[in-house]
């Protein structure tokens, strides 16, 4: 079991690597590169940028472990037919008008070159906060038979907390890591992970990526 708070993750102590996927959420260019999406808006992406080393450590503990990557990444079609007028609205007021950022067409789309993409990740790409609204990532994961789903990536608050709250109310069993995660607003990253623990866990359990990392290395030696 991952020591965790309220509970240790998981509930029932059945870690199973063939049950379980890494959720690395929208580590791309548009959000840690200091030209990107994130910064135009006026935020500052070294708190981003300073979780790359405990993800990286978590994307190696679960590929040992036998665990599914799942990367995501969020951006419009370039011809962006699938933004709605009020979202259009919103890139012009956000002064985005005439740039490829936050568009697949970008080069801000693509994940960061510090993370590795294997062969065998898997990228799921996204319009929406949430990851599973108008994708096909709960097919997926449900096709591999995962049931437990391991939360990092950026932003805590925006997210990586909609795509919790999404797995949640689809009964995956969920662990947010709290230092792999971050956003440009300290008190709002703080605010999602204390949510997480709230009413004895409603979005899961909570825990640091030291634990996670230590689980993750009995199960790849053939520990129990």
């Amino acid at each position: 079991m991952i020591t965790a708070t309220p509970f240790d993750f998981p509930y029932d102590g059945r870690l199973v690597p063939e049950s379980t996927a890494l959720l690395v959420i929208d580590m791309q260019e548009d959000f840690l590169s200091p030209t990107g999406y994130f910064a135009r808006k006026g935020y500052d992406s070294t708190p981003l940028r300073a979780i790359l080393p405990t993800v990286k450590r978590l994307i190696a503990a679960a590929r040992a472990a036998g665990l599914t990557v799942v990367h995501t990444r969020q951006g419009y079609r370039a011809d962006m037919a699938d933004m709605t007028p009020y979202e259009t609205w919103r890139r012009k007021r956000a002064g985005l008008d005439g740039t490829d950022v936050l568009l697949r067409c970008g080069a801000g789309f693509q994940i960061v070159s510090d993370i590795e993409v294997a062969p065998q990740d898997i990228i799921v790409d996204k319009t929406c906060n949430g990851a599973f609204t108008y994708t096909d990532l709960e097919l997926v994961l449900r096709s591999r038979g995962i049931t437990h789903l391991l939360f990092a990536g950026c932003t805590t608050d925006v997210c990586v907390h909609s795509t919790l709250r999404e797995a949640c109310d689809r009964n995956f069993q969920c662990l947010t890591i709290a230092d792999a995660c971050a956003s440009g607003d300290r008190y709002a990253h703080e605010a999602a992970l204390h949510m997480v623990t709230v009413e004895d866990g409603v979005f899961g359990a909570l825990a640091d990526s030291a634990a996670v990392v230590t689980a993750l290395s009995r199960l790849a030696n053939g520990a129990s």
